[in-house]
């Protein structure tokens, strides 16, 4: 990098200005430069121009004061303690940190209102530690580039500028701050819900009549805990982490992707046991009303339905059934006509006993099926031909038919097994379940209580559950949710409020995206914006003294299409500051 003077005469005056540009060799062997800093004017024409002035924060004087800058190879016109000598050929640009994904960060934290929110509720401590700003650093990091609050301490604090925008000193410069944030969250949950719910009503107008809700569970990468009454416990792992205890994360979210709760239940916990909790939550939040009520198979219990049904005024639903069902169903089904609700998908209904059930059929999900079931039923006969020809003893034939069975079950049940007494094995496909399979692939059954049964309604519907299935993709991929490397119960769950937090943030930019940026993701955003960097600038002046201009990179063109497609404008750079030279050192 080096610095390069602009010269330009305007009203017969000539104006220098100062870029910092940086040489980068390309491919093929030329040279070009980049403009990566601009500093602006420093005026020496006239007495008006040379009073081309800077607001400069002094060290150890509260009040700016305005000074003068010329360059140290034109002699300064006054002698004055207000003007100061540069030293150009000494310049350095020191600390480079990543800084656009943190201010836009901060921009939606403030635009969802979580800086008043959490300044009311996290008071500064005795030691003057301001624990909302501490939050808003943990939940950016996790937003931006998640790992663990050692790596945020030791690492990600200095490559970024989140000193700089939340205003903050060395708020977290020690570790056991970050975990002593954590331990102040869970309190103020309920509060979060009620608040983000207000604001995403007050910011996009969102509605809250159709709520999405499924369970995942995330692994902890600890011990299994002596306590009976630990939620950590094994279970049914849907990270195929049956090595780990777990936890199970309940979540509604809304049709555009806004999650309004979740709770965390113990890892042991069935799908059909979680229900109630969250129906009664809801409607001491919002009221009694005639919401809509979309979830899988296997969470709704037959009298949880019963209860919906009955409830004054009922609560609608439209809800996965198992395929089992379709044993009982099938011959009233064959009676009802198909409707097409669009290319390669359609529906039949089927009304009976105040409920709708509802097959549907889609093309493009058969070929898929069918591939799936294949690819598996393929490699089972492999392994079965290979322990025919072992000639094993029937125990260890046993156990390794046991294995096949658990690596394959669902290809499993279309072979008939038979081990012989004497070892032998035999075995040969069950043709009948085999047909039965090929009927009922790329088909699935639903079932609803919903007044309105046109049947292109019912399938669009049920088709907005894939918001759940990526808002857990997002917990757990961009924003690290798993494993949790958490000791303590009250600080794995305050892992998963940060998490929680990150993804409102998420959820906030991807439906602005949605009006101002179709096609663009949150994260692609936020991948783009971390070219804006932020550097320190420091001018050393003749009396031994250093200015220090924190300055943010101009952004590169698609980055500024980006803000402008966003209605975004980038803040003011901020004051410069005057340093003794030993405090610089410092």
């Amino acid at each position: 990098m080096f610095l390069r003077c602009h010269t330009r005469r305007k009203d017969g005056k000539l104006h220098r200005y100062w870029s910092i540009v940086e040489t980068r060799r390309v491919p093929g062997g030329s040279v070009v430069q980049r403009p990566v800093l601009y500093l602006g004017e420093i005026n020496d024409s006239q007495r008006e121009a040379w009073r081309k002035t800077i607001e400069v924060f002094e060290d150890g004087v509260p009040q700016p004061r305005t000074l003068a800058l010329f360059p140290q190879d034109r002699p300064a016109p006054l002698a004055d303690d207000a003007v100061v000598q540069i030293r150009l050929q000494d310049l350095t640009v020191r600390r480079p940190r990543q800084w656009g994904a943190c201010w836009l960060a901060c921009h939606l934290w403030t635009a969802l209102g979580l800086d008043g929110f959490w300044a009311a509720r996290l008071e500064p401590s005795r030691k003057g530690t301001r624990w909302d700003l501490v939050l808003a650093a943990v939940t950016a990091y996790r937003l931006i580039d998640p790992g663990s609050e050692w790596r945020f301490h030791r690492q990600w604090d200095e490559q970024s500028a989140m000193a700089d925008l939340l205003g903050a000193g060395y708020e977290w410069a020690d570790i056991h701050t970050l975990y002593r944030c954590l331990d102040r969250l869970l309190p103020h949950k309920r509060a979060l819900f009620a608040h983000l719910t207000e604001r995403w009503r007050d910011l996009f107008n969102a509605t809250y009549e159709i709520l999405l809700y499924d369970l995942t569970s995330t692994s902890c990468e600890s011990d299994p805990p002596e306590d009976p009454h630990d939620k950590r416990r094994f279970g049914h792992s849907r990270d195929k982490r049956r090595d780990c205890v777990q936890l199970v994360i309940a979540l509604i979210i809304t049709p555009e992707g806004f999650p309004l709760a979740y709770e965390v239940l113990a890892g042991n916990t069935p799908d059909n046991r979680t229900l109630r909790l969250f129906l009664r939550q809801i409607e001491r939040r919002y009221g009694k009303a005639e919401r809509i009520w979309l979830m899988d198979r296997g969470i709704p219990t037959e009298e949880t339905l019963e209860q919906m049904r009955g409830s004054a005024p009922p609560v609608r639903y439209l809800v996965g059934t198992p395929k089992g069902r379709l044993s009982t169903l099938e011959a009233a089904l064959l009676d009802q006509p198909w409707h097409q609700v669009r290319a390669g998908i359609d529906v039949k209904l089927l009304p009976q006993a105040g409920e709708v059930y509802v097959l549907a059929r889609s093309a493009s999900r058969v070929a898929k099926e069918r591939a799936i079931r294949r690819k598996r039923l393929k490699r089972l006969w492999q392994r079965l031909r290979q322990l025919q020809g072992m000639a094993l003893p029937r125990d260890p034939l046993l156990l390794k038919l046991g294995a096949a069975r658990q690596r394959w079950p669902a290809a499993w049940r279309l072979v008939q097994v038979s081990p012989q007494p004497d070892g032998t094995l035999v075995f040969a496909l069950n043709r009948a379940k085999l047909r039965q399979v090929r009927r009922r692939e790329g088909r699935y059954l639903l079932r609803t209580n919903l007044p309105d049964r046109d049947p292109a309604t019912l399938w669009a519907l049920y088709m907005r559950l894939v918001q759940v299935e990526e808002a857990f993709k997002t917990l757990k991929g961009d924003l690290a949710l798993r494993p949790i490397h958490h000791q303590f119960l009250p600080r794995i769950e305050a892992h998963i409020f940060v998490a929680f937090l990150a993804y409102a943030l998420h959820a906030t930019l991807r439906r602005r995206l949605r009006d101002l940026a179709p096609g663009l993701t949150s994260r692609a955003v936020l991948d783009k914006l971390q070219a804006i960097q932020m550097v320190d600038v420091h001018l050393p002046t003749t009396d031994g003294r250093e200015i220090v201009l924190s300055r943010y990179t101009q952004p590169e063109p698609d980055a500024g299409l980006l803000l402008r497609q966003l209605r975004l404008q980038l803040p003011a750079q901020p004051p410069p500051r005057l340093y003794a030279q030993t405090a610089v050192a410092r």
